[in-house]
């Protein structure tokens, strides 16, 4: 049986082993370093990291696929123009998020949207009861309606935290915020949320 420990591998081998675990290791920071010395490939590795993360967020400020990813193209295109003015130091994805959520915000003001989320495929085998749909769906639109008349900032904040798991230092450190008035406004919009839910919950204890 032939061995498989590392001495045994072609010397080619390991050191193409070496060199994968080393791109691997390379920071968003040593990558903007590069950038900046003219290495576009540099760049390219950037967008693929944060590509998926990115719209995400984008998705759930704007609410439709073609604005979010026009946002995404945005936001990329103004990193790399001001990619000189990231501080050494800083971390890249706080910068870069702040850069999108920023530019989101300011879209929706922009622009009339339609505020039409898609909803989640379904994996569940078992139909719903036509009483349990209509429930669902009474509830569905009580959200949306609840999120919706949240002032635009608290919005924000609600879906980067709950929807896509940011913490509040992090969100802190997007929207240049203290973490204290991140977690103010996550609580405020919980209550506001409770109480627009209130009926449903009586109704289903």
């Amino acid at each position: 049986m032939i061995g498989t420990d590392a001495a045994a591998l072609p010397s080619q081998l390991r050191v193409a082993g070496q060199q994968e675990r080393v791109v691997a290791e390379v920071t968003d920071e040593e990558l903007v370093v590069r950038l900046r010395n003219g290495n576009v490939a540099a760049y390219d590795q950037i967008v693929s990291r944060h590509m998926r993360s990115a719209f995400s967020v984008a998705y759930r400020l704007l609410g439709q696929r073609e604005d979010a990813e026009d946002l995404v193209q945005d936001a990329f295109m103004v990193a790399l123009e001001k990619i000189d003015t990231f501080k050494e130091g800083n971390r890249f994805a706080p910068w870069f998020f702040r850069i999108l959520v920023n530019r989101g915000l300011n879209a929706r003001k922009a622009r009339s949207l339609r505020q039409t989320d898609a909803l989640p495929a379904d994996i569940s085998t078992r139909e719903p009861t036509p009483h349990l749909e209509a429930e669902r769906s009474q509830l569905r639109e009580r959200l949306d309606a609840a999120v919706a008349v949240l002032p635009e900032r608290q919005r924000a904040i609600v879906k980067l935290f709950e929807l896509e798991g940011f913490t509040s230092p992090e969100i802190a450190e997007m929207l240049e915020l203290s973490d204290g008035t991140v977690r103010w406004h996550l609580h405020q919009a919980r209550q506001t949320l409770r109480q627009a839910l209130a009926p449903f919950a009586r109704r289903n204890p």
